[in-house]
């Protein structure tokens, strides 16, 4: 076989493989959108609020880091957004803040996969220490995000559909649901990530970003 004809299969072949791993990667940000659906949809505690609102305790955000750490910020960001923007769209309370919960939670595995993965190389790294410290890092600065920019971005809209006192008083309930749900979801995002590493490695489903 000639240098050219050689390069070209390699070429081939490395073409094949990427194809491969984006589709594993779409399989798996469809299951983390179908995770987080469920995890907000039925593991929820619902709180109202005024103006006929509601705020939730819930670990969808906790999937939507851990999809960011598994598959990266492109496919982990997509896959938790719609997951939780699809739980809005059918429900008649949260169905108006659907487009702020796609691009609060896009960006929140944005934010997680760029410093776990830019930053940290957690897929590559080999001392656990060093993984561990980069998780967590990624973890809480994603959901120190979220807790902060998702009640402010809902207060300023709902200023305009409820106004300024309702919204005030919805905003402080949401900001302590938020805190409560980010530092929930950080735990449980951390252990996660380390259980799943190992067993995801062993059956060729660990990505190498």
């Amino acid at each position: 076989m000639s240098t050219g004809t050689k390069n070209y299969a390699e070429r081939g072949a490395n073409t094949s493989e990427r194809q491969a791993e984006s589709i594993r990667k779409l399989v798996f940000a469809g299951v983390f959108a179908a995770i987080t659906y469920v995890v907000f949809t039925f593991l929820s505690i619902r709180i109202p609020t005024p103006g006929a609102g509601q705020v939730s305790v819930h670990l969808g955000n906790a999937f939507v880091v851990l999809g960011a750490l598994l598959l990266g910020s492109l496919y982990g960001g997509i896959g938790g957004a719609i997951g939780l923007t699809i739980a809005d769209l059918i429900d008649p309370v949260y169905i108006v803040e659907a487009p702020i919960t796609f691009v609060i939670k896009f960006l929140l595995g944005l934010i997680v996969g760029l410093i776990a993965h830019r930053l940290g190389h957690i897929t590559t790294e080999t001392d656990h220490k060093k993984i561990l410290r980069w998780v967590v890092i990624a973890t809480v600065a994603g959901l120190a995000f979220n807790a902060v920019f998702d009640p402010l971005i809902r207060y300023f809209y709902k200023i305009l559909i409820l106004g300024k006192p309702a919204a005030e008083v919805s905003f402080a309930i949401n900001f302590v649901v938020t805190l409560i749900n980010s530092a929930v979801s950080a735990v449980i995002v951390v252990v996660l990530y380390h259980a799943l590493r190992i067993p995801l490695k062993k059956i060729g489903l660990f990505f190498e970003l």
